[in-house]
């Protein structure tokens, strides 16, 4: 059922009009709408568009154009819509789900003359936005967004990239009623990212803390460890958690940028790195920022004391001699819309927390980056938000896989991004490609997952 719409206020309009460019009727413009049609038909598929809420202007338009929440007089490609982006509040919204091309879709629409039967702009708006998130949920011991909460997971689409296959399904559309457009070929991307939450297990980490690490292994009789922090401390075996040659080494034989984020907190109980002024902790951070990307990695103590982001930022930009402008919270600790805001106050430009630590897939129901939209304010923000499918943790501390049940795990993740031409972003860690201990065999996983991801 289509929506009825009042025409009192007049977009102004440009008389002459690109015959390659969309043109739009909708009732109302508001930001949302705007955000979502640039999300989709721009970002995703190349397209230019403008808006009008007056009938007369879309009718004389003999180029590509489509009513969206409109049902026009006269016969036209026509998409229902749901209210959610005419709207400027935050609100509970009833969820209903239908079966759409073997996957599920949200917002239905009772309309014949329809497109699609489904909302498909405000369905992207409501998992992009992350609005579930703004409305009362439950929180994890961590202070974290449930992955179990969320409608994606509850109803079996969380390791699909709805937004990115919707995408393709308006392009099919087009292609079909307007054959002058041209689109965006979508192409797969490959960027591992590396948290380094502890550079090194027995180095640099300073008097106190090694007779600490000693005294700790001494008390779990753990002998082993004695002899390993020995050899470690006086240079006679490299460092377990030392794999940062071997990750550049595999940069350069796969051809592939890496990006990493380091942690460079205070010592805390839940932000233990080496101390940020150690010198070959310095040194590894220029070294590694000549091969790859570099980050900030906030402390767990952020969350509550959004300063120490300030400070932290700042180490690290003395340390590049450079501005900072990328982000990924210690602990995945995401909090909507407060966490995205102090990045914007610290001039980050780009996140990479969205993810659940719980269980792998697309938090947001795309795998492209996207900027952040925030709801309490209504506005879209210049913040890039990009997400990631998997973390090593996830698959071997909370689902307790096996690393040949995680290498099929990753593999389908992997197929589903480079079916629509996405970005895939896997959170691994320095000390899990160690290849012992509790790591044993997961650096095979790690060598599959490039392998998979780069070639055709």
């Amino acid at each position: 059922m289509a929506i009825s719409w009042s025409y009192s206020v007049k977009t102004v309009f440009l008389l002459i009009i690109p015959l390659v460019m969309l043109l739009i009727l909708v009732p109302k413009d508001t930001k949302r709408l705007q955000y979502t049609m640039q999300l989709i038909l721009t970002r995703l598929l190349g397209l230019d568009f403008i808006t009008t809420n007056n009938p007369e202007d879309f009718f004389q338009h003999d180029g590509a154009k489509f009513s969206y929440g409109v049902q026009t007089e006269k016969p036209s490609l026509f998409f229902a819509a749901h209210p959610l982006l005419f709207e400027s509040t935050i609100s509970a919204k009833v969820i209903h789900h239908i079966d759409f091309e073997g996957n599920k879709a949200i917002f239905p629409v009772n309309d014949r003359k329809s497109a699609l039967p489904f909302d498909l702009f405000a369905a992207s708006f409501y998992l992009v936005s992350r609005y579930e998130e703004y409305l009362p949920h439950l929180h994890d011991s961590h202070n974290r967004y449930l992955a179990s909460g969320s409608d994606a997971f509850q109803n079996g689409y969380l390791q699909k990239p709805l937004i990115n296959m919707w995408s393709l399904k308006i392009r099919d559309i087009f292609k079909e009623r307007f054959k002058e457009l041209v689109f965006r070929t979508p192409v797969f991307n490959f960027k591992p990212s590396i948290d380094v939450d502890a550079a090194f297990a027995f180095r640099s980490k300073g008097l106190t803390r090694a007779i600490g690490g000693f005294w700790n292994s001494l008390q779990n009789k753990d002998f082993n460890e004695i002899k390993q922090r020995i050899k470690v401390l006086l240079r006679l075996e490299r460092d377990p958690f030392d794999t940062f040659a071997l990750q550049l080494q595999l940069q350069k034989k796969y051809h592939y940028r890496a990006i990493y984020f380091w942690l460079l907190a205070d010592y805390a109980p839940n932000d233990k790195n080496i101390p940020y002024n150690n010198r070959h902790f310095q040194n590894l951070i220029r070294l590694l920022a000549d091969y790859a990307e570099m980050g900030i990695h906030p402390s767990y103590a952020s969350s509550a004391q959004p300063s120490l982001m300030e400070m932290e930022t700042a180490r690290l930009s003395k340390i590049l001699q450079c501005e900072v402008i990328s982000s990924r919270q210690h602990f995945l600790r995401l909090t909507l819309p407060e966490t995205y805001r102090n990045l914007i106050n610290n001039d980050i430009g780009h996140d990479y927390s969205m993810g659940y630590a719980e269980v792998p897939g697309f938090r947001a129901s795309i795998c492209t980056p996207f900027p952040f939209y925030d709801l309490d304010q209504d506005l879209p923000t210049n913040l890039m938000v990009h997400p990631f499918a998997v973390m090593d943790g996830t698959l071997k501390d909370y689902l307790n896989l096996s690393p040949r049940q995680a290498i099929e795990m990753i593999s389908l993740l992997i197929e589903e991004v480079k079916s629509v031409g996405g970005t895939f972003i896997p959170l691994w860690h320095n000390h899990s490609l160690s290849n012992v201990g509790e790591w044993y065999g997961w650096l095979d996983v790690y060598l599959k997952m490039i392998e998979e991801a780069v070639s055709n």
